[in-house]
């Protein structure tokens, strides 16, 4: 697939990347947008405190990753391999961004404790990891499945 056929006239155009079901979660396909449909648009708070809307990405490859838990183990990891490559997405004026369902402490401790310097953004409320069809729920915990989308959005 080239980037004519992820960018389509209305904004960001998706692509998921990855999908991994976590035991005793069910997500279905047709939760999660569409591969070429728009990307549901979101404005968060980052782990600086920031309010973060997908617009702000104009021109540039987002990958938009959610995750289940700041410092578990398999988040932590996922987190390190952005962090360790990030110099080759900024070659390549791709930017990444983390949602989780965590609050903004957790983030900030998170960011601290592993040295990350992309964005993390909190969705308390699970709008933005609904839309994207990316909540897991785990008895009566609710978290973010873990769901890599990548997308462009035209300048």
């Amino acid at each position: 697939m080239n980037r004519r056929q992820l960018v389509n006239k209305f904004g960001f155009s998706l692509l998921l990347v990855s999908a991994v079901i976590t035991s005793g979660v069910v997500l279905r396909a047709e939760d999660m947008p569409a591969v070429g449909n728009t990307a549901p648009s979101f404005t968060l708070n980052s782990q600086e405190g920031k309010r973060v809307n997908l617009e702000e990405f104009r021109g540039k490859w987002v990958v938009l990753y959610f995750y289940p838990k700041d410092m578990t183990s398999g988040c932590t990891l996922e987190a390190h391999n952005f962090q360790r490559d990030l110099a080759q997405y900024d070659k390549r004026s791709a930017v990444i961004v983390g949602v989780s369902v965590d609050n903004l402490e957790s983030h900030q401790e998170f960011c601290t404790k592993e040295s990350l310097t992309f964005r993390l953004l909190s969705d308390t409320d699970h709008a933005v990891t609904s839309s994207y069809g990316s909540i897991a729920h785990f008895g009566e915990m609710v978290v973010a499945a873990r769901n890599t989308f990548w997308s462009i959005r035209r300048a």
